[in-house]
């Protein structure tokens, strides 16, 4: 079966370049403040320092090491574009330490140590179906979230399970949706009866292409097309779900198969993914979605742990950026290119809003052996090069994306990828049972964002992944 190739009018948008889309506006570049001149040095060296997002994850890691049980978190202003440290105690040294670090020292009662005890217990007290909690650094508490499914002694056990944990330490609130993978709906890829979508082209440990989606539409079918009951076009290497996360690794089956590392976001544009990054709490992200197209929102909390029907999944992102089935395995990046999830699932729509979960891109590559896009091989370069290049680049940076993670332990998650595969997909599946895929299973539904991510794969839609 052969992939259609990249359209040479899909206008290649630089990540703050890209207009012209639905959600344009959020995609537009934000001018970052200045300093005056007139300030003086000493003042400049104190004040909070003006950074993205991306250089926000980076200050953060480094911090929270440093600073040690004073530490209490953190978060990304993206108003005033500057890092908020959280800080326990008065330590004098450790406040000057976050302002040397051009960040925003914050007094909280609560370090993210004790959060983090805090976080376990209710994993063993109350892991129930329908609920889910993640750290709120903007409040400095574990936010759990309980859908409609939880009442009557189920509600009882998870209110029971927050007040053990003392004042000011967790808090509920009630979610009118319900927790489950995306399903169902839109241009997606298909595979076992399921509908799934294409989340980032990657390439493998052994250079090969491939492409990242979500774990629960890997343990629901082993083979993938990008038409219902189509040829088969790449082959599930590894799949994770329920557990620890919701990613799945499916390399082409054509070797020579240019999968570019872009994200279509409608009407003949795409913005290319160049990194994976790591999200931080604050953060601009945009979603594409099979079923609803451009959305964007907020990162709202990290490491967020969801109890679904076919199990728990933890060290998830968790955004109020809204999803509805068929938007499941499509990707979350943000406007200069970087790529952040993979759609796991959710509660409510795209009209009431809701809480949406996100499998982190980089622990994905990193159980998997990938790496997005072609790492900067000579492909890149031809890509850069360009023009020139070019289209073979392009093409290329189809390779490039080449990625096609995989294989590597693929495989060997591969086993997992059996995994659950049926099995907990079983769920899923079951699940899906019936629903089949549209049901979870589908989590394919899941995938239906395939579409969407489809496109942004390879060409996603134009063809999940370029051959050349």
């Amino acid at each position: 079966m052969s992939h259609r190739r990249i359209p040479k009018r899909k206008a290649i948008l630089a990540g703050a370049g890209a207009v012209g889309i639905a959600a344009a506006a959020i995609l537009l570049p934000h001018a970052n403040a200045s300093q005056s001149e007139s300030e003086s040095d000493s003042e400049a060296r104190s004040a909070p320092r003006t950074m993205s997002a991306a250089s926000a994850a980076d200050l953060v890691s480094k911090l929270g090491e440093k600073l040690g049980e004073a530490y209490g978190g953190a978060y990304y202003d993206a108003e005033k574009q500057q890092v908020v440290v959280n800080v326990v105690g008065s330590d004098n040294n450790v406040i000057v330490e976050v302002k040397k670090a051009g960040a925003v020292a914050r007094s909280v009662q609560n370090s993210a140590g004790e959060l983090k005890s805090a976080a376990s217990t209710l994993a063993e007290q109350a892991t129930i179906p329908g609920t889910a909690w993640a750290v709120d650094p903007k409040t400095n508490q574990i936010l759990v979230t309980a859908d409609r499914t939880v009442s009557g002694e189920r509600w009882d056990r998870i209110e029971s399970a927050v007040k053990s944990l003392g004042t000011g330490m967790a808090r509920i609130q009630k979610s009118a949706g319900e927790f489950k993978p995306f399903v169902e709906g839109g241009d997606a890829i298909f595979g076992g009866g399921s509908r799934c979508s294409l989340g980032f082209n990657v390439t493998t440990q052994d250079g090969s292409p491939g492409f990242l989606t979500a774990g629960h539409c890997g343990v629901a079918a082993e083979q993938w097309s990008e038409d219902q009951n189509g040829e088969p076009i790449g082959t599930v290497q590894a799949a994770t779900f329920p557990g620890d996360g919701d990613f799945a690794l499916v390399t082409y089956d054509d070797p020579a198969t240019q999968a570019a590392s872009t994200v279509d976001v409608g009407n003949g544009q795409t913005v290319s993914i160049t990194q994976a990054a790591d999200a931080a709490v604050g953060q601009e992200v945009f979603r594409m979605g099979s079923t609803t197209g451009l959305k964007d929102g907020a990162v709202t909390g990290l490491d967020a742990t969801v109890n679904y029907p076919e199990g728990t999944v933890t060290g998830l992102i968790q955004t109020d950026v809204c999803a509805e089935p068929g938007d499941s395995g499509g990707s979350l990046f943000t406007q200069d290119g970087s790529a952040i999830g993979l759609t796991s699932g959710g509660s409510g729509d795209c009209t009431a809003g809701g809480e949406t979960f996100f499998q982190p891109v980089t622990t994905a590559l990193a159980a998997v052996g990938a790496q997005i896009g072609d790492g900067g091989a000579a492909n890149g370069g031809a890509e850069g090069n360009g023009g020139a290049a070019d289209g073979g680049a392009e093409a290329n940076g189809g390779a490039e994306a080449d990625g096609g993670a995989g294989a590597n332990g693929g495989a060997a998650d591969g086993g997992a990828e059996a995994d659950g595969g049926a099995e907990a997909n079983g769920g899923a599946a079951a699940d899906g049972g019936a629903e089949a895929d549209g049901g979870a299973a589908a989590d394919g539904g899941a995938a239906g964002d395939g579409g969407a991510a489809d496109d942004i794969g390879g060409g996603a839609h134009d063809g999940l992944g370029q051959s050349g």
